[in-house]
Order: C-alpha cells, then structure tokens, then sequence
C-alpha cells in the first residue's frame, strides 16, 4: 500500500519524486490513508506500509518476528528511510521507538513508551507527581482465591497491565464478578503481556518494577463523571496540548457511543487537565512524540483523575481535528519525525463540532447484509461532513471480530462534522438509517434467534 498517486503542489506541479521523504507507517491502514495524505505538506510525503494490522494484532504475536520482518522490508528498501511512525497501541507503540533507533530516525526512546503501555508501572511512574490517579494495586493471578489488592473496595474495575481496546478490562462490584473477571484475566492475559515481556528484557528496569513482568494484572478503583481525552506532544521536551475531547459512552454502559470535539469542559478544567499532562508526560520522559491522555472529571466534586496514557496520538481523532481545525492530528507525529513544527492550527476547519460516533450491538449475532462501497459512497455525497467504516464483513459472526470490548461490538464508525451538537447527531442517525445493517442475533449456543 502506498499513497498511489502522484500529489501536485500548490503550482499544479508533481514534486521530484526523488525529493520526497519515504515515511514507513506501521500498521498502515485503508482507514488512515486519506487522513494521512490530508496533512501539510502530504505532497512531499510518500507513505510505505511496514507490517499488516493482521501481522501486528491478530492472534499472539511475537516481537522479535516482527522486528525481523521490519527489518527485511527496510533493509531491502531502495532509497532513504526519512521516518518510521506508527498510531496504533503495542506492539506497534515499542517498534517505532526499537526501529527509530536502529535507523536513526526520530522517536521517543523505548523505555518512555513502555512507562505509558505498562499500566502498572504508568500509575507508579504518575503518582510521583501528580495525586489525580485512582486508587490500585496488583491482583495475585496465581491465588487459588483472589482477593482485592488491600485497602481497595468496590466496585472496581480489574484489568491486564496491557490489552488492545479494553479487551479483558471488567467492571466488578462484588467478590463473585471479581474472581470470574480474574479467571477470564488469567486464562487471556497471554495473547499480549508473553510478548510485552521480550520489550521488558530490552530495559534497565527500577527495583520498583522487578519480577513484575508482564503477564500482570491490576485493579483500579471505578472512576466517575465524565470522560476526556487529551491529545498533545512533546517537542525538544517542551509538551504542547492541542486538543481536548469529550467521550461519551451509551446509556448504562462503559462502552463508548463517541468521541466530540472541542470538549464541552469550562475552562478552567481544560488548564488543571493541561497542567496535570505535562507534569506526568515530563516524569514520564518522552520526547519527540505524540500522545493521548484519557481523564474522567467528575463536575459534582471537580475530581480530576488519570485513566491511562498512550503514548500515541489517537487515530481515531484524525477526522475530528480536520473538521473542526482544519488538520488531521497525524500532521503532529509526522512533523516530529521529521524535525518539523508539529504545531497545529486552531479552528481553522469548516465545522464548529465533531464526533466519531460507535454504532454498537450489545448482543453476539451474524451479519446477513453490509452495505457495498457505492452505497457508502453515496451516503457520504449526500450528507455533508459524514465519513463511514463499517467493521464486520458480511457473514461474519460479530463475535469473532477482533479487538472489542468486554460488553458490545461495533457495527460501524461513523464521523460527523456540523455547527453544532444537533446537527451531528442528526446526521449520525441519518447514517444508520442508511446503512440498511442486517444481522441475525445469536444465542449463547450459537443457535440464529431473530433477523435484526
């Protein structure tokens, strides 16, 4: 996959191809490469895919394999390798920053990215600077009782020191939903923490974090109020936060209904939510890099408290930052790389608000009928500022997709830009409408109920 055509400059020219910076993107997706060749100076840029999403998430995957296949495609590739970025969460997170090295790019070094990935040593890393974190402790995966770290009560929320979208992450409120939360921990935690623990043996690791590994699991008090996610860099080890956002989840539900642009916060939450990110991104030590904080406020007692860190700016903002600034948020990771101005513009794109809504199913079932690409198309013509991706594939059970979370699954993304919150839920409920979805549920013996 490349960009697949030759840009034009403002001149109406085609650049020297020669000139252009070969940037390898791991992970490189049909869903970003519009948003990719949507930044400045995107016509100098020619994007080389390195690793396939199947390659990087898909079942257990081995570090050093993936290195070794990077590799081959790097060393065999002819012309300068200008940048290697990535935008998705381990393990593409750890080979930017091993590959960088290796090839002299530009990139935050490995032991500030595993501070961010490795939720365990990301709170003890946070609580030496700020107080605005839950209360947590390590769960004892190998007790043939498991009980609450000491001090913890509940309801909480019990998790593996790292996973892929909130899979195996479980709100709990009592010791029942505790130890069944940690039996499905135990028996999954695998998949992701044996190969975290190859990027461990790479690191120094403090006292503080020896014999944790990373096949381990954590419990963190439940979070109230409403959820943020900040997204910023760090520049020459100056941290920028550009952008603030609101994620709004379904009714009754920890699963998200979307993410919106700007936040709707008052101000003064927006300064203690930027001070609190540069404190902790300074412990944390990254440099040259993106990321994205996610928060929770609760306005009934104006608690501030941390939720994670991911040390990657967030993909799935892209569109939103183009809606309503006028620059996707991939501009910030490519300049770093780089060694330009990551700075981004403000309010400088054609809408006033914009959201990535989740359209979800919260019961299992097979999907009789998606929508074709020209009905997609068409969807898009119709209702300005509106971007759709559907996730299953036709005849899929939604089971079976990957990456979701412990509660629902998602039918579609869909981005909507407008002047105002009325108007992009208003589109959002066009598109669903439109997308004439048909799906069968399913019962827990795997048995068609109903067509849906």
């Amino acid at each position: 996959m490349s960009d697949g055509h030759a840009s034009r400059n403002a001149h109406g020219n085609t650049p020297d191809e020669n000139a252009r910076k070969n940037i390898f993107v791991v992970g490189l997706d049909e869903a970003n490469l519009p948003t990719l060749n949507a930044v400045p100076h995107a016509d100098e840029y020619r994007f080389h895919p390195l690793l396939t999403i199947e390659e990087l998430q898909v079942g257990e995957v081995s570090v050093p394999d993936l290195i070794e296949k990077a590799t081959a495609v790097l060393d065999a590739f002819d012309g300068t390798i200008d940048a290697i970025v990535g935008y998705w969460d381990f393990p593409v997170s750890t080979l930017v920053p091993i590959l960088s090295e290796r090839y002299g790019t530009r990139s935050t070094n490995l032991a500030s990215t595993v501070k961010c990935e490795h939720k365990y040593w990301s709170r003890l890393e946070q609580e030496k600077v700020v107080e605005e974190h839950p209360r947590f402790g390590q769960v004892d995966l190998t007790a043939d009782d498991p009980v609450p770290p000491e001090g913890m009560s509940f309801p909480m929320w019990v998790k593996p020191a790292l996973s892929y979208s909130s899979e195996l992450a479980f709100g709990v409120k009592d010791q029942k939903e505790f130890r069944e939360a940690v039996e499905e921990i135990r028996q999954g935690v695998s998949r992701v923490g044996r190969p975290f623990e190859y990027v461990l043996e790479q690191l120094d690791l403090p006292e503080e974090m020896a014999g944790v590994g990373g096949q381990v699991c954590l419990a963190e008090e439940t979070l109230t109020g409403v959820q943020v996610a900040v997204e910023g860099y760090v520049h020459d080890g100056e941290v920028t936060v550009y952008g603030v956002l609101d994620s709004i989840n379904y009714p009754d539900s920890s699963s998200f209904l979307r993410h919106q642009y700007p936040s709707a916060l008052p101000e003064p939450v927006i300064r203690r939510l930027h001070d609190v990110s540069g404190r902790v991104m300074r412990q944390i030590g990254m440099d040259q890099a993106t990321f994205s904080i996610e928060y929770f406020y609760d306005p009934r007692t104006d608690a501030l408290n941390l939720l994670e860190i991911n040390p990657r700016h967030s993909q799935s903002h892209a569109e939103l930052f183009e809606y309503v600034d006028g620059v996707p948020n991939h501009h910030c990771m490519l300049s770093l790389a780089l060694g330009r101005d990551p700075a981004m513009p403000h309010r400088a794109g054609p809408y006033q608000v914009a959201a990535k809504w989740y359209y979800r199913w919260f019961a299992d079932g097979t999907v009789h009928r998606t929508p074709r690409p020209q009905d997609i198309e068409r969807i898009e013509r119709e209702i300005p500022g509106v971007r759709i991706d559907v996730v299953p594939a036709e005849g899929q059970r939604l089971s079976d997709t990957e990456q979701q979370d412990s509660y629902s699954y998602e039918l579609a993304h869909i981005f909507t830009g407008g002047d105002s919150e009325e108007d992009i839920r208003a589109k959002y409920d066009r598109c669903v409408a439109a997308l004439g979805l048909e799906f069968a549920e399913t019962a827990p013996g795997g048995r068609e109920l109903k067509n849906v």
